[in-house]
């Protein structure tokens, strides 16, 4: 009786897939389920978006006054602001600072988190310190963090160094990543990533994933280096923008004794049009910071260093700030 009612099971399977496979004979004797339509919109590509840049301002050039620099920030119109790591000390907690940017209508791009050593002994102390920082930001509704490298002292920067900082840095990446903020290394003069290819090797020992590049157009420049080749090598790769010009200086009447000197936009040798177009051409959609190291002149205000890169960007560049 087992083997009949098996067999009789096995006779019914057969007729249902017999059945089922009738129907596509059923259908095209009917005819096409759905009316006709015309695909020729899909020959054409679909072109990619254009860039959109987003500028903000970075309070450094106010040089420890984080609130007038938010104020004044605020009043010229600027959509975004960085700060710097005294600004976790400054505010009470990162809820007073989120607050006082929702009210002056600023987002919170990006905080300068200081240097990452080379010292061993001080690598804990500097995750530490990167990873609390990355947290007063979150909390703050802040996007991204940035870092530097500290030069070694006395000696020249080995092949052992770019490897070293390429893991620091993923190291510090894969913690701000785990808290929302991607990390972005500041290329910057004086430091392991001075010129172009120092650049190339600090990022090429670091994990994509975790180490993107915030590209400082002067300090390229300054280095050695065109920034459009950067923001075209590095493309996929590129997290934010510092916007500023370079000027060559005389070292005996230079204030910090360089032979270079920081200025508004405009007024120096960096082709800032250029810039802008090859954001373009890579069809870049982020944020770019007009960031100055302080007033260019002992009787010009930060606000007024500020407006005067503001007027650059919408009057020269038609950029909306």
């Amino acid at each position: 009786m087992a083997f009949k009612l098996s067999r009789r099971r096995f006779i019914a399977g057969v007729g249902v897939v017999a059945a089922s496979s009738t129907f596509p004979l059923v259908r095209a004797l009917t005819g096409p389920l759905y009316p006709a339509m015309d695909l020729s919109y899909f020959d054409t590509p679909i072109r990619p978006e254009p860039g959109n840049f987003l500028i903000g301002c970075a309070a450094i050039t106010w040089e420890g006054k984080d609130r007038q620099a938010i104020d004044e920030i605020a009043a010229l119109g600027y959509r975004g602001i960085q700060l710097r790591e005294n600004a976790v000390k400054e505010f009470r907690s990162p809820e007073e600072l989120r607050d006082l940017l929702f009210r002056r209508h600023l987002t919170l791009v990006a905080l300068s988190s200081g240097n990452v050593r080379l010292d061993p002994a001080l690598e804990a102390e500097d995750l530490a310190k990167h990873t609390a920082n990355a947290k007063f930001m979150r909390d703050a509704g802040g996007l991204y963090l940035q870092v530097i490298d500290q030069k070694p002292k006395d000696r020249a920067v080995t092949a052992d160094d770019y490897k070293r900082l390429g893991r620091l840095l993923s190291e510090i990446g894969k913690r701000t990543q785990d808290l929302g903020l991607p990390l972005g290394y500041h290329n910057h003069m004086g430091a392991c990533g001075e010129r172009p290819e120092e650049v190339d090797r600090i990022l090429d020992a670091a994990d994509p994933r975790y180490v993107k590049l915030e590209l400082d157009i002067a300090h390229y420049v300054q280095g050695g280096g065109d920034p459009v080749k950067a923001i075209e090598k590095y493309r996929d790769r590129l997290l934010f923008l510092h916007l500023k010009d370079v000027v060559n200086a005389d070292p005996k009447t230079s204030p910090k004794g360089r032979p270079y000197r920081f200025v508004e936009l405009g007024r120096g040798r960096v082709d800032v049009p250029a810039v802008f177009a090859a954001l373009e051409r890579v069809k870049f959609r982020g944020w770019t910071v007009v960031e100055l190291d302080g007033p260019t002149d002992a009787s010009r205000t930060p606000k007024e260093s500020a407006a005067i890169s503001k007027d650059y960007l919408e009057k020269r560049l038609g950029q909306r700030v």
